[in-house]
């Protein structure tokens, strides 16, 4: 990558709305006091000890500009998106509910029928929730709550030395105007809940310790998250990232997938792990290195920018030294 190409990625990195917007939770939280409590925030989902295991609880809600555009594919997301989650740790899924906000029942119809396909879709039930069809703007939250085994996979356990390795379905496009590479919807249920099933198999195998779902700060947000949450570096190889066909990486780096993971594990361990993804199609490949710090960078050969210095400019405020508080 030439210096020019490299500047113009690192400026669209920084710049990036979907990386600013995470900052929003350490401020939440930070009013919450949320840091030091006795179930660790920062995760993808809340792990509540539960006999031999635990149980798995998480939230999304979704902006009103994306729900407006695309009523329908907001509800499909209310469920893919909480999945996910509870995918990177290492968790199962038992069950969802809604919050719906609409100007009347029609108004409603479009989002409702998104819930229900991707409810279908992925075999995880609705069951129950929160109306108000009598209101002037259409909003959505979805709510989600699984399982897993005691072996989770954190943000907190990334250790320098570690290979950070992407695992990423191409097999899709863009749901335009939106940077949400789809590839859920044209996919059989059956190959979406075995995709998904990746996960909690790696976990309970002992393949990594470490997953963190690729949200909307796309891949540089997700992992200067994960580098704060476990008090760690991670340079980020811009030369093996590889968008699908016809997808510059500019936009790629932005970009929030149907199905994307970072995992962190041990150099040694990541050929077994990059192969489960590839087995079923997946593309899945080291993408960095975790490194002792706190800054998170792009390298391209020779070429090295830092996009986020967490300790300098906290995103979420979850660092070890931050919880220990």
């Amino acid at each position: 990558m030439d210096a020019a190409a490299f500047d113009t990625v690192a400026r669209a990195v920084r710049e990036s709305v979907g990386l600013a917007a995470k900052a929003e939770i350490g401020a939440v939280a930070e009013r919450l006091e949320l840091r030091g409590a006795s179930i660790p925030v920062g995760d993808d989902c809340a792990a509540i000890p539960d006999g031999d295991g635990y149980l798995l609880f998480a939230i999304e809600g979704f902006i009103n500009s994306f729900i407006a555009a695309d009523p329908w594919f907001a509800g499909w997301c209310g469920i893919m998106v909480n999945l996910s989650d509870i995918a990177a740790m290492g968790g199962r899924p038992i069950a969802v509910v809604d919050a719906i906000w609409a100007d009347g029942e029609t108004a409603a119809v479009a989002i409702l029928d998104g819930l229900k396909a991707a409810s279908e879709a992925y075999g995880t039930p609705i069951v129950g929730g929160h109306s108000n069809l009598r209101t002037s703007r259409a909003q959505l939250a979805v709510a989600v709550l699984g399982r897993a085994g005691p072996r989770l996979l954190t943000s907190f356990d990334a250790r320098p030395g570690d290979a950070l390795v992407a695992a990423i379905d191409h097999r899709g496009a863009y749901r335009e105007p939106f940077d949400n590479w789809q590839a859920a919807l044209e996919a059989p249920g059956a190959r979406l809940r075995a995709d998904l099933a990746l996960l909690p198999q790696i976990a309970e195998q002992g393949l990594t310790r470490v997953a963190k779902d690729i949200s909307q700060g796309g891949i540089p947000g997700t992992a200067t998250m994960l580098a704060e949450s476990s008090g760690v570096a991670i340079d980020l190889d811009l030369e093996a990232i590889e968008p699908p066909p016809g997808v510059s990486l500019e936009r790629w780096l932005k970009t929030f997938p149907s199905f994307g993971f970072l995992l962190s594990t041990p150099k040694p361990d990541a050929d077994a792990l990059i192969a489960r993804f590839r087995d079923r199609d997946i593309h899945s490949a080291v993408i960095g290195e975790v490194r002792a710090g706190h800054k998170v960078a792009l390298v391209s050969g020779t070429r090295r920018t830092v996009v986020r210095d967490w300790r300098r400019d906290r995103l979420l405020g979850f660092s070890p030294s931050e919880v220990a508080k």
